[in-house]
């Protein structure tokens, strides 16, 4: 029988006000992916950072290869073989690759730092992960992908013995995202005990062994992942049956709120791409990720650069229009990485909500802003997407992802906004969450709305669209409408020919 290599028993975790988890039990076996999985706010992030040593529990045991310690710290943690890569980058920006990944740990050689050491382990660690970086860039020149990535090349550069991956692929390309498998393929046979955090079920399918479910801080079950089918592990988690995840959408197209006609941006990540979006209906673009459906969407907003091509809202020509513009004539543009682009995190619910709209006439009097009738219009948004409105003070760190992201869409409903693009409206968020997204979609499109959803979520397209445009490599592959929106078809250009 294989032996646990961590183990806790009756762990809880009481901060100010809040019971985070409450007594339990969890224990990761050499060799194996156990997955955790719930809602956010269920325990998850609180569980693992324990584990890491960055929270000490409030009561219970820890157990490290069969000898219960006392983990009193991060550094603690690694010395032992446990690294951790969480949502939240831990990397120096100033600092460049090598230095971030060894950080604390360098190669000396008559008690100085050796360079050439550093270079030579860090080259090798990012080949092996096929990471596409190079050790001597600055971080603060890399994108958010490739941070994501030396925080995981970062995990690797130790002796493991339990690897932590909270959403690792949330920012990778599939591409990526593969390499790391292949990564954790090869810990796991080494004896390596992962501990992985996804809400994606086909990453749960592709890597897992075991699932423990967390629900309000408790353990609810622990199944072995070829037991356990998609819509088991929704019930356990969330008591709602797959049949409810998706609400049915009466569409009825109108009028083209939204026409491109033979895009080309300018740095050529999309090419010709013609397509329409009509009042009363949701519109599909899919692809995998890295195919160049966000860029349509950025330049349709007017921050992506175009080379060629027209962009008509409502029948005014807005091609090459600012941001700003096209908010002020209808359109909202809801970004993938809510804290980067979307949100002020150091500011509240309030301020967040009426940010855009300060000049209109919706937050202000005679030139200024109107607070009584700022408060009041936000309290009414939080209500009608369940926030707290008791809590639109609060900054937003102190929120979980999901109702962060609520927030953002908040945004797009405090004015009269009759375009919305939509770009990975759901990424890092809990099934309960995206119910209550799923749920502002239709009723946004029965409303007579035009939406347009960019997503790489199969299931998002098939359930939610009335038409759907595919996307590979740059430029549409496929136009589907109605009943010719399935799976087979769609996956025809989704998947197969990038794999080609």
């Amino acid at each position: 029988m294989t032996l646990p290599v961590m183990q806790v028993r009756g762990v809880s975790k009481r901060f100010p006000g809040v019971l985070a988890l409450d007594r339990i039990d969890f224990e990761l076996l050499a060799g194996e992916v156990h997955v955790l999985f719930g809602e956010n706010g269920a325990g998850k992030s609180t569980l693992t950072q324990i584990l890491a040593g960055a929270y000490r529990p409030t009561q219970g045991d820890i157990s490290f290869r069969g000898q219960q310690v006392d983990l009193h710290g991060v550094h603690h943690a690694r010395s032992l073989g446990i690294s951790a890569v969480f949502q939240e980058f831990s990397l120096v920006p100033t600092l460049d690759v090598e230095e971030n990944l060894f950080l604390g740990a360098e190669a000396t050689l008559h008690g100085f730092i050796d360079k050439a050491e550093l270079h030579r382990r860090a080259d090798a660690i990012l080949k092996e992960l096929g990471f596409p970086l190079r050790p001597r860039q600055r971080v603060y020149d890399l994108s958010r992908a490739e941070q994501q990535m030396v925080e995981i090349a970062k995990a690797f550069c130790t002796d493991l013995s339990v690897l932590i991956l909270d959403e690792p692929t949330a920012s990778l390309t599939d591409r990526e995202a593969e390499r790391l498998f292949a990564m954790v393929e090869r810990a796991k046979r080494r004896g390596v005990g992962i501990v992985y955090i996804t809400h994606r079920m086909s990453e749960i399918r592709r890597i897992g062994d075991r699932v423990t479910v967390l629900r309000d801080g408790k353990r609810v079950a622990t199944v072995a992942v070829a037991e356990a089918d998609d819509e088991r592990l929704l019930q356990l988690m969330t008591g709602r049956v797959i049949s409810q995840i998706f609400p049915k959408i009466a569409h009825q197209p109108a009028k083209p709120l939204l026409e491109i006609t033979s895009l080309t941006t300018a740095d050529r990540a999309v090419r010709n791409v013609s397509l329409a979006v009509r009042a009363g209906e949701v519109v599909g673009l899919a692809g995998l990720v890295g195919c160049g459906k966000s860029e349509v969407g950025r330049a349709c907003f007017g921050i992506e650069r175009m080379a060629s091509g027209r962009i008509v809202l409502d029948g005014q020509d807005v091609t090459g229009t600012t941001a700003r513009k096209m908010l002020d004539r209808g359109a909202f543009y809801l970004p993938p990485d809510r804290r980067e682009e979307g949100l002020v995190m150091m500011r509240g619910v309030r301020e967040n909500v009426s940010l855009p709209w300060l000049g209109s006439g919706a937050f202000s009097r005679f030139g200024f802003i109107d607070r009584s009738g700022e408060r009041t219009k936000v309290r009414q948004l939080a209500l009608q997407l369940n926030l707290p409105s008791s809590k639109i003070e609060a900054d937003l760190e102190r929120f979980s992802g999901g109702n962060q992201q609520k927030v953002l869409l908040a945004k797009g409903l405090a004015s009269n906004v009759k375009l919305f693009i939509l770009d990975e409206p759901t990424v890092g968020v809990d099934v309960g969450t995206r119910v209550a997204i799923y749920e502002f979609i239709r009723d946004l499109c029965e409303s007579g709305v035009a939406i347009l959803l960019i997503s790489s979520d199969l299931a998002e397209i098939l359930h939610l669209t009335n038409r759907t445009y595919v996307m590979y490599r740059g430029e549409l592959r496929a136009q589907l409408e109605g009943g010719q929106i399935t799976q087979d078809r769609v996956l025809a250009d989704f998947f197969e020919r990038a794999r080609a």
